[in-house]
């Protein structure tokens, strides 16, 4: 079953094409919980649960109310005929993680319904999930921006960094880049070293870093010493304007 959390019309946030308008599907579930990034989230019965930014798409638990079963391919095609959309608008699919649905044959079938009407489709994933470009090549067709957790995620290095599934991606998909979140504590506890280490599995793929956080706030603490970073190092930074502009994460 493929579940559905929240679709939302906005422009693009983060990453190679920040600022691009771009209708966004988020796809409840995730292989991680990264409790490290110290996000807190309001559950329904008003408790707080810890995890990333989107950890509502994340706990199925707590956040089931919110969870909307799949299926048939149709039901997520049609939420394109729900926005006065440009032609070809761009397609983001993020989480949670949406490659836990990449052999789901539903799955599959949006996304060849999003390529016959030529839209632009961007998967948010954190690279640690196998596509099977050969049995799907609908793959080939998508752009792929390879959010890989650091340890700030608090995850098992076996578990967030496999070089062989990265590998595979960058090398199959039409396009596909690095995307880190960090805060200013990492900067100084070895980063440059941690991030060699993954892009060493993909070394021409370009990478951007991001300002972790899931407010205003927290961006806006992250933002200059990883800007010093990103040019002592000759990265990309990429800003989070969906969070600077509206202060969330969440369907804007």
């Amino acid at each position: 079953m493929v579940y559905l959390v929240e679709h939302f019309y906005s422009i693009q946030g983060e990453g190679r094409y920040i600022g691009k308008p771009s209708l966004f599907f988020r796809f409840g579930g995730c292989n991680m919980k990264c409790e490290g990034f110290g996000c807190k989230e309001k559950t329904p019965s008003g408790e707080y649960i810890l995890g990333c930014d989107t950890v509502y798409a994340v706990n199925k638990e707590h956040f089931s109310s919110n969870w909307i079963p799949i299926s048939k391919s149709s039901q997520l095609l049609n939420i394109l005929d729900l926005y006065d959309l440009p032609e070809n608008v761009d397609i983001v699919l993020t989480g949670g993680e949406p490659l836990i649905y990449a052999n789901d044959l539903i799955f599959v079938e949006f996304l060849q319904g999003l390529l016959k009407k030529a839209h632009r489709i961007t998967f948010e994933t954190n690279g640690s999930i196998a596509v099977d470009f050969d049995k799907f090549p609908v793959y080939k067709q998508c752009i792929f921006a390879l959010s890989v957790k650091l340890s700030n995620s608090h995850e098992a290095l076996s578990k967030r960094v496999r070089g062989n599934v990265i590998y595979s991606i960058a090398s199959n998909a039409k396009e596909a880049f690095f995307k880190f979140s960090i805060d200013a504590d990492s900067i100084n506890l070895g980063l440059e070293e941690e991030i060699s280490r993954i892009i060493v599995h993909s070394p021409r793929t370009e990478v951007y870093c991001m300002p972790l956080g899931g407010n205003k706030a927290e961006i806006e603490a992250n933002t200059e010493p990883l800007i010093e970073f990103c040019k002592d190092k000759g990265y990309n930074f990429s800003d989070r304007l969906h969070i600077r502009i509206w202060n969330q994460n969440k369907g804007v």
